[in-house]
């Protein structure tokens, strides 16, 4: 017989269905030949024909149809696609017929919806093999990328915020800074899905209510999840997945001990699957318990499964979820080494919801090799599991829920368990730390070396130390680090506290603060941890540690928009650092004081902190602290109108950075020179000398230039949007179109990033340059959407700013009644806020409105 090649008549997700369906044909005359004869009555010769022939036609088919995989990864602007999907298992058997219903769904899918599909049914009856498999199946069909979460970590569920953060991330979404809420986090999900052809696996759903808010709009996308029960989501397809049927659980322990083994004893196989219930699960452990005892008979394993001692009635799975697993996994466990079984022990005792493999070493208080050896021969027995490599490289290993379960019943030495706990933990905190200084130097060193800039993502190489005195060394970065480890790090923490280990606790939540700081992310996690950081510092009474841990939380507050709180926890901190002496970290207090003030618009009383933290730092020699804080003074001078003032301390900063060659506050600073020769630029232009302005905009647009191209290549798109959105203020009258191609592009930029903050700042921005073009109307549109999106985050001042604005325009078109009332507005909520200066400028403002001579 011979097969013709493929034609390009048919797209390559029909071809790649092609092959399953013609081994179905055979797989379904087997299946009848078996039903019609009951194969494994028949005697041994006959009866391995028939299996042998339905197999050897099977191989044909899946030989004769096999194309060159056309599953390349497509590279995006960051990397390759996304291609989470865990792999098939190898002894996947028995779902042929749920396979091909599924299959057949997919090909009929309809409508404007994307297809979901919710695969359920009891705990270990392999509805994730059956949805893997699948999965792999349509993957030609979803060249975008294929998603993976799986919805149980540790002993908490996930929630949606989560699983669409790391979704984003996957899609290359970088989110510096915090996204919201999980309505927000839903609209970006539905515009980076949109016109994108992509395949969701969501694994151990609780209920409907942790996916429902998962699921995009976009109809060309599929979404394939498991769960324990119906969903009952719309326009999902839910199929239940029953246990095997004798012959299937035969098949399945044949495929894993040997088909010779499992025809010599055939009615020891078939007790042995009955025994466990024909649950998969509990069928595979028995089977891998066969292939790696050679010296054991089916009748062997049979014979303890009788013992009802041991099966402690808990093979009987009807209506007990964990009752046929718990019996399955004692045999594993029985045949553990004592090592091993410790090592089961001390894992489950752990809250993570997966871990590298150092901490099996960790555990065990022996090499990260032979942990890591253990580990392995865990995941052999089928106690433990192997997730994946992580983004760092590494191998990462988990254990089932039941198995969790199972293993913390067993004995365990309380000494020897809080021991084991405290290693671990340890082991996470230098590793933390490692990648927070290696991050951040500055945050950990009064004198930084000079080095790269904080906030660089180019590939440092971080030393992992061992308990053994050997070092490993990789090429990664701290953020790839961090986006690994964060869940486990943030489960660390949290079990530091639980056991009472304050100064883990403490250390822990420093670094993770520090690397959330640094990165801009993550600040829900930041205020937690931060809090716990707070705690444990309390805890210590170590008045040190409970001022860095108040400087962590002031950060978060503020950039939460609380900036009260900010300011309460930074004088707290400042009080408690210099009575214990504290000098370097005073300084950074009182620098903190400072911002605060200043972004909640006290600029006179910010004024004082940030000239009094720029002379503590020079005083403690801290060159990199004292320019910083000089741009941030000077950021406060441009606001207050003092741009020579403001330029002075620009270039001494800049002086410093570029001689440390700190690239990235160097960018940084370039951002805020052009800021300020841009408002110097527009000064001289109200004043009529054109040609200084014009030397000045060209000098402005320079600086901008410079800092927009640094960030790029760095990849830092946050830092890239600031810098667009100051581009595009400029006010250059013949640049006009240019600076508001700039601000629109921040202001996309800032929406792909899920930082509703910067997108209402960059409505202002938007306001004025549309006015400039002569557009007023439109100005006036952009000025009343910050208004409102201020007003939805919480941030009065900048409500208020926004309104003067707003009205300041109203004001240049001639449209005095309409701008009374924000300029109205604007006075009551900056003397609601005690802001003098805001006051006072809006008083202006509404004066001009009402006058009759204006």
């Amino acid at each position: 017989m011979s097969v013709p090649p493929p034609s390009d008549e048919h797209p390559p997700g029909r071809r790649a269905l092609a092959a399953p369906a013609a081994i179905g044909v055979v797989a379904a005359v087997g299946s009848a030949l078996a039903a019609a004869t009951n194969i494994w009555d028949l005697p041994v010769a006959v009866s391995l024909g028939v299996t042998g022939t339905a197999a050897m036609l099977a191989g044909v088919l899946a030989w004769a149809t096999a194309t060159p995989s056309k599953r390349r990864q497509v590279a995006g602007p960051d990397g390759p696609v996304a291609a989470e999907l865990p792999p098939v298992i190898a002894h996947f058997t028995g779902r042929g017929e749920a396979l091909a219903d599924l299959r057949e769904r997919f090909r009929d899918r309809t409508g404007d919806s994307p297809f979901v599909v919710s695969i359920y049914g009891q705990g270990g009856v392999g509805k994730s093999a059956l949805a893997s498999r699948f999965a792999h199946d349509v993957i030609d069909d979803f060249p975008d990328g294929q998603l993976y979460f799986d919805l149980r970590a540790g002993d908490d569920l996930v929630r949606p915020e989560d699983v669409l953060v790391g979704f984003l991330r996957s899609l290359g979404v970088r989110l510096t800074t915090d996204p919201g809420g999980l309505r927000e986090l839903q609209k970006l999900w539905w515009t980076w899905t949109k016109d994108r052809r992509l395949l969701i696996f969501l694994d151990n759903a609780q209920d409907g209510d942790q996916v429902k808010d998962l699921i995009p709009t976009e109809p060309r996308c599929a979404v394939v999840v498991t769960s324990r029960k119906p969903l009952l989501l719309r326009n999902t397809y839910d199929t239940q997945l029953h246990v095997f049927t004798e012959a299937q659980g035969v098949e399945l322990l044949a495929r894993l001990a040997g088909g010779d083994r499992v025809v010599a004893d055939l009615e020891s196989a078939q007790t042995i699957v009955r025994l466990c219930d024909r649950l998969p699960l509990a069928i595979s452990i028995c089977g891998g318990r066969l292939a790696t005892r050679g010296h054991w008979s089916l009748r062997d394993l049979a014979h303890r499964l009788e013992d009802e001692r041991r099966r402690l009635d808990q093979l009987e799975i009807g209506r007990q979820l964990d009752g046929s697993v718990r019996a399955s996994l004692q045999l594993s466990y029985e045949e553990c080494t004592d090592l091993q079984r410790r090592l089961l022990r001390l894992l489950s005792q752990l809250t993570a919801p997966d871990v590298p493999e150092w901490v099996a070493g960790d555990l065990l208080d022996t090499s990260e090799t032979d942990g890591a050896d253990q580990l392995e021969m865990l995941v052999t027995s089928q106690l433990a599991e192997c997730t994946g490599h992580d983004t760092t490289g590494g191998m990462r290993y988990r254990l089932h829920d039941l198995v969790r379960l199972f293993a913390r019943e067993q004995r365990l030495d309380p000494a020897q368990r809080r021991a084991a706990i405290e290693r671990v933990l340890y082991g996470f905190r230098r590793r933390a730390e490692a990648a927070a200084t290696a991050r951040w130097p500055q945050d950990w060193t009064s004198r930084a070396p000079r080095r790269s800039a904080p906030d660089t993502i180019t590939p440092i190489e971080i030393t992992w130390p061992r308990l053994d005195g050997e070092q490993t060394r990789r090429e990664i970065t701290s953020a790839a680090w961090f986006t690994s480890e964060r869940l486990a790090l943030l489960a660390a923490i949290h079990q530091a506290r639980n056991e009472g280990m304050w100064e883990l606790a403490w250390g822990m939540g420093r670094a993770f603060c520090s690397l959330c700081h640094s990165l801009r992310a993550y600040w829900s996690d930041w205020e937690e941890v931060a809090g716990i950081a707070c705690e444990a510092a309390e805890r210590l009474g170590d008045p040190r540690a409970q001022g860095i841990a108040l400087l962590e939380r002031s950060a978060v507050a503020g950039g939460l928009g609380r900036p009260d709180e900010a300011i309460d926890d930074a004088r707290h901190a400042l009080e408690l650092l210099t009575e214990a002496g504290e000098s370097w970290w005073a300084a950074r207090a009182m620098r903190a004081i400072g911002m605060s003030l200043f972004n909640s618009g006290h600029l006179d009383l910010g004024r004082g902190h940030l000239v009094g933290a720029v002379a503590a730092f020079k005083e403690e020699g801290d060159r990199w602290w004292t320019a910083r804080t000089q741009r941030n003074l000077a950021e406060l001078l441009l606001a207050q109108g003092g741009h020579g003032e403001a330029a002075a301390l620009l270039e001494q900063s800049l002086a410093t950075f570029e001689a440390d060659a700190n690239r990235y506050s160097e960018a940084q600073t370039q951002r805020a020179l052009g800021e300020v020769l841009a408002a110097k630029a527009r000064a001289l232009d109200a004043a009529g000398d054109e040609l200084a302005a014009e030397r000045q905009y060209i000098l402005a647009g320079n600086a901008l230039r410079f800092a927009v191209k640094a960030f790029q290549d760095r990849h830092e798109e946050w830092e890239q949007a600031r810098s667009l959105r100051a581009a595009g203020e400029i006010g250059d009258p013949r640049n006009g179109l240019t600076e508001y191609a700039n601000v629109r592009d921040a202001k996309e930029m800032l929406a792909r990033l899920g930082d509703s903050w910067g997108v209402a700042r960059a409505e202002i921005s938007e306001g004025r340059a549309l006015e400039r073009l002569g557009r007023v109307p439109e100005a006036v549109g952009a000025l009343r959407r910050a208004v409102g999106d201020f007003e939805a985050l919480g941030d009065r001042w900048w409500q208020a700013r926004s309104l003067r604005t707003e009205a300041e325009i109203l004001l240049r078109a001639d449209r005095r009644e309409e701008a009374r009332e924000p300029a109205r507005q604007a006075l009551d909520i900056y003397l609601s806020l005690g802001n003098e200066a805001g006051a006072r400028h809006a008083r202006e403002v509404l004066e001009r409105a009402e006058s009759p001579r204006y």
